[in-house]
């Protein structure tokens, strides 16, 4: 009988940018592992267009992806939260199952001001600087399970 995934909820205030890169890129990293999706506790209701942008510059489409709020996901089982905004931290509440918990706040490039250049340079620093995080952290649970997978084989 197939094992249904954990799944992983990221969470921001809008769920139009920080959210959307950190699923993508942890989709990409331990999609094999986990269900990944995100939220928002006030969601915006588009994803950003230079988060798709800078996204599909590393070849990761998240142009499908749509704005949600996060009580959505109250009915479910979310094995772990992850939210990347403070205004998140805040409002986020405990989800049915939910036994980890992480908070890694990010700069939000949706407020970024200047030229469309300037713009495209913040948020392309703020997916690298999920990119570094997430990727370390489905590095870290895909060593856990490893672990855990050779001591229950023993």
């Amino acid at each position: 009988m197939p094992t249904l995934k954990p799944t992983i909820l990221v969470l921001c205030t809008g769920n139009s940018c920080r959210s959307h890169l950190a699923e993508g890129l942890l989709r990409a990293a331990a999609g094999d592992l986990f269900s990944v999706a995100s939220a928002g506790s006030h969601p915006a209701g588009y994803v950003h267009p230079m988060a798709i942008a800078v996204m599909k510059e590393i070849d990761i489409d998240i142009s499908a992806h749509t704005s949600k709020h996060m009580n959505e996901f109250l009915t479910g089982h979310v094995e772990t939260v992850i939210t990347v905004c403070g205004n998140a931290e805040q409002a986020c509440p405990l989800f049915p199952g939910q036994v980890n918990r992480h908070h890694w706040p990010f700069e939000d490039p949706a407020h970024a001001s200047g030229t469309a250049e300037e713009k495209l340079a913040l948020f392309r620093r703020v997916r690298n600087e999920i990119q570094r995080t997430f990727t370390a952290y489905a590095d870290g649970r895909r060593d856990q399970q490893k672990s855990s997978g050779r001591a229950a084989s023993a």
